[in-house]
């Protein structure tokens, strides 16, 4: 609700900004339409991180993946779109996200996923993955870092994947966490801002 003493044109604008923001783009060949909302991350376009480490991800057409931190969804459902035999899974702990990633799927005809609302994998049953993907956010603690990297170890199989796509300013913490716990690091890119970094499960 908003306040009843504001002028016209400032009303109208507000109501303009609440409205979704809508854009289409072309991801691994993959052409997706978003709705997005103020209040997500890169609400107007998606960032060059996300697609940076969607050029790097290999995926075959029955492989099973989970997005963390799904954000609207541009990782997740361009992976369901590359692997039409696999099944997907979206989540984020920030319920707007999850209502827009679902919406997200719906507008572009995605049925090979879902959109979990969980902080991390903790809402999840003990299904496991090929691939586990995620952008992840700059701005968080190592033990937050730390607690995801080793549920994804969890959740992949044996030859699963975790893909990553960091600030460069991380990329030599990501290299000993994920030596740490994996066992091996492979840095596949670093751009002028990020890096993408895989590791495998043995």
């Amino acid at each position: 609700m908003l306040p009843n003493n504001l002028d016209p044109e400032k009303r109208a604008w507000l109501e303009r900004l609440r409205q979704d923001i809508v854009f289409t783009d072309r991801l691994r060949g993959q052409e997706l339409s978003f709705h997005t909302t103020w209040g997500l991350f890169s609400p107007k376009a998606i960032d060059e991180g996300t697609k940076l480490l969607l050029d790097y991800i290999e995926i075959k057409e029955d492989d099973d993946s989970a997005d963390l931190g799904c954000g609207y969804g541009p990782i997740g459902l361009t992976l369901a779109r590359l692997a039409p035999q696999g099944r997907h899974t979206l989540m984020d702990k920030d319920f707007i996200a999850v209502e827009y990633s679902r919406k997200n799927a719906r507008l572009n005809r995605i049925e090979n996923c879902e959109v979990v609302l969980s902080n991390g994998f903790n809402q999840l049953d003990q299904r496991r993955f090929n691939l586990i993907v995620s952008n992840l956010p700059a701005k968080t603690s190592k033990e937050h870092y730390y607690l995801y990297f080793y549920e994804a170890l969890a959740r992949l199989e044996p030859g699963g994947r975790c893909y990553l796509v960091t600030i460069n300013g991380l990329r030599e913490f990501i290299k000993k966490a994920f030596l740490e716990i994996f066992g091996n690091y492979d840095k596949l890119k670093q751009g002028r801002a990020y890096t993408v970094a895989v590791a495998e499960k043995p």
